[in-house]
């Protein structure tokens, strides 16, 4: 008896995915639960665990192959050992002459290369002849890349191998590596933005010092009581979800000749993660306090860089706050995040000599951008919510009097 495995269910938004990684080849012996494949979405990367311990009997569809819902994607032999021949793997003697002609034409030549190995063999500048694959057929997998690159630390520089003539050729050379589905998207939706919104930007600046000064004070015991650190995220989220209150336009829809204008306050946050950038929501964070605002920050991130994140989890959201002060931004014009209105840009906190009071005094000031569509949301608005936001982050005791 063999199980078959199945592709997951996939979201309503998602007509299809891509088989990205195979951690299992036939013939190995899995586990109950460990992964035997990644499923790749254009928002997610769904694993998929073996059912029961056994031996994967055979892969149906291969790295790289476009998948369907609930479409058959291999087989597993529940309670067989490592080893033994099956139907649809035949052991090394009983294998035809021509296959095993084309084995050992793979393990010369290395050419059957998934996507994601592609994909890691350019991120690290390595060539497929370097590695040495273990794979079926000598194909190179993932572990394999790792584990080279790990042998490459380990050795002693002075081991390392003189420079050939050639080097100067190779610095010229160029490496192809495929858009992954979650690229793809996002190039998509923000071509999208440009091309079907009236988008425009307005800027401001923010004095930093009075959250800074009360993060420096009260930072030591909100980490002792809450069990986290107090970041400037939270003020920042705080301060937009007042604004949002007090400018509905901000954070309404446009869906075709109507404004759909949202009772509720669901902020995603623009994550950059090895996979591309993705926007986690932070929903209700109007009932949220500032350490529920940290942890619940905090989770979305860690999920985000571990590719843990659920469809549910990047489906929805209001407004888009992006961040590239972590990046050392000193300014930008974010792009609208559709079906979104609006987006704030956050940049890097930096000192600048300002002018206060008649006098020259070095403040730690940081630029805002509000990129909006300007079918929905006209200047007044706009100027009115980026001001909003500045006063309330220049006085942090607003957020408390809700004045």
């Amino acid at each position: 008896m063999t199980i078959e495995i199945l592709v997951p269910d996939l979201p309503e938004s998602v007509a299809d995915a891509t088989v990205a990684t195979w951690h299992k080849q036939p013939g190995d012996a899995v586990e109950r639960d460990e992964v035997l494949v990644d499923i790749e979405t254009d928002k997610v990367v769904l694993e998929v665990p073996a059912p029961e311990a056994g031996v994967l009997e055979a892969i149906v569809e291969e790295e790289g192959a476009t998948v369907l819902s609930k479409q058959l994607i291999a087989r597993l032999k529940p309670g067989a050992v490592a080893g033994e021949p099956t139907k649809d793997a035949p052991a090394e003697s009983e294998a035809s002459p021509d296959k095993r002609h084309k084995a050992a034409l793979t393990e010369e030549t290395n050419d059957a290369l998934s996507p994601a190995v592609r994909r890691l063999l350019g991120e690290h500048g390595l060539e497929a002849s370097q590695v040495k694959g273990t794979g079926v057929g000598g194909r190179i997998t993932r572990e394999d890349i790792e584990a080279h690159i790990a042998n490459a630390k380990a050795e002693p520089k002075a081991e390392a191998p003189a420079p050939v003539a050639e080097a100067p050729a190779a610095a010229r050379s160029q490496k192809r590596v495929p858009m992954t589905r979650l690229r793809k998207t996002v190039a998509n939706r923000l071509l999208e933005a440009k091309n079907n919104t009236a988008m425009l930007t307005t800027f401001n600046e923010v004095n930093m010092k009075p959250i800074m000064d009360l993060r420096k004070q009260y930072k030591d015991q909100f980490e002792e009581r809450h069990g986290i650190r107090l970041g400037f995220m939270s003020f920042y989220v705080k301060a937009v979800t007042e604004a949002l209150k007090r400018y509905p336009e901000v954070n309404a829809s446009i869906d075709g000749d109507d404004i759909v204008y949202h009772n509720y306050f669901d902020i995603s946050m623009a994550v950059s993660t090895p996979r591309g950038l993705v926007t986690p929501v932070l929903k209700d964070c109007d009932t949220l306090g500032m350490a529920d605002i940290e942890k619940g920050i905090k989770e979305l991130a860690i999920k985000g860089r571990d590719g843990k994140l659920t469809v549910d989890e990047l489906m929805g959201g209001n407004f888009t706050i992006t961040n590239g002060g972590v990046f050392g931004s000193l300014m930008s014009t974010p792009i609208i995040n559709p079906p979104q209105s609006a987006i704030l840009g956050m940049h890097k906190i930096q000192e600048r000599p300002m002018a206060v009071d008649g006098k020259v005094e070095i403040l730690p000031m940081m630029y805002l951008a509000l990129s909006y569509d300007h079918r929905l949301i006209d200047g007044r608005e706009s100027v009115g919510f980026l001001v909003t936001i500045k006063e309330l982050l220049e006085d942090p005791a607003r957020l408390l009097l809700d004045v």
